[in-house]
């Protein structure tokens, strides 16, 4: 079976893999849609090494087969890619710090112990059963395969402990950034000012629940004006660039919260001294743990969550490479790109 994979600066190759098998405790799942995930393009873009696993990691599919011992799911299950629960026995779990148990963080990594070597670019793919999360039949197959980066954004907005009355404002209007806004808005902030050069994309955060929008070269006076000069409660850094990191300790008030949740692949530069005269807390956010998907896919199931709205093109993998190329000039007539492998 062939399975797509970033080899490169720019390059992305179809290779050759053994055809999927459950393994014990395992399964094998029918891919039906991958989101191209910005770890994806950066890669793609940057040439440093990817894990051949890490490459397509936000999916969905139906369980095709099952291994002899698993009892929690059945072939036709719809499910999507959660994450290795805790094993409770590396030196982790053993001092009480299940969230990064050894297992969970491979799995992040793209590891899985009974898992394919190559990630969800693919037609299939196995997987250990206990990572799987079954869908309700309320969330369509679309929606389903952006419950990952919902998941994402709404670990580190939950890691912020945003207050009633905020005011938040939020880098970015990517995926992780569209999710953000809305945890924020069920979370309580008062208001939520989106910070993002595309119009495109910040008309569609204010159809999601943003109060306002502005650009980069806007936000510092914005905030200024629309806090009397106080700063905002909290900042929510979902951009992932360099400059974003210090600007988001500019934006927020003194003892005011960052949440930086967007990864930045290039070394930022930042004012210590500021963040100390601001007495400011600063949190980060990698991916999620295992009780972080209940809710999520929840409230996705219910509508107070819309995934939908950020599917904005479905392609096929011979369109893979091209999309990557788009995404990563910064094209920003998509917000989320899925890819059927079954096309």
């Amino acid at each position: 079976m062939q399975a797509a994979i970033i080899t490169g600066k720019q390059q992305i190759e179809a290779h050759d893999f053994p055809e999927p098998r459950a393994r014990p405790g395992g399964a094998v799942v029918d891919i039906a849609y991958c989101g191209i995930c910005g770890t994806d393009v950066h890669a793609f873009y940057s040439g440093d090494p990817y894990p051949p696993g890490l490459c397509g990691h936000e999916w969905m599919g139906h369980v095709r087969e099952i291994a002899d011992d698993v009892e929690t799911f059945r072939p036709g299950d719809r499910v999507s890619v959660g994450i290795l629960p805790p094993c409770g026995a590396c030196v982790q779990c053993r001092a009480g710090h299940g969230a990064w148990c050894h297992l969970a963080m491979i799995s992040l990594g793209g590891g899985d112990p009974r898992g394919s070597l190559h990630g969800a670019f693919a037609r299939s793919i196995a997987t250990s059963a206990s990572r799987l999360v079954l869908l309700p039949d309320a969330i369509s197959d679309e929606a389903a395969a952006l419950i990952e980066p919902a998941t994402v954004a709404y670990h580190g907005v939950r890691l912020g402990r945003l207050r009633l009355g905020d005011f938040v404002v939020v880098q970015g209007a990517g995926p992780i950034g569209l999710f953000a806004l809305q945890w924020a808005r069920h979370a309580g902030a008062r208001e939520i000012l989106v910070v993002e050069p595309s119009p495109t994309r910040s008309a569609l955060a204010r159809e999601l629940g943003a109060t306002a929008t502005c650009t980069p070269a806007e936000v510092a006076e914005r905030v200024q004006d629309e806090t009397k000069g106080l700063g905002a409660d909290a900042v929510v850094e979902c951009a992932g660039r360099p400059e974003t990191i210090q600007s988001a300790v500019d934006l927020v008030r003194r003892g005011g919260s960052v949440t930086l949740i967007g990864l930045s692949d290039r070394d930022a530069t930042i004012r210590p001294g500021i963040w100390l005269m601001k007495e400011v807390t600063v949190r980060c956010s990698i991916a999620y743990e295992r009780s972080d998907f209940a809710p999520v896919v929840a409230m996705i199931a219910d509508g107070r969550i819309r995934a939908d709205r950020l599917h904005t093109r479905t392609i096929g993998l011979s369109q893979l490479a091209s999309a990557m190329a788009e995404l990563g000039a910064g094209n920003a007539r998509d917000v989320k790109i899925l890819v059927d492998p079954r096309n």
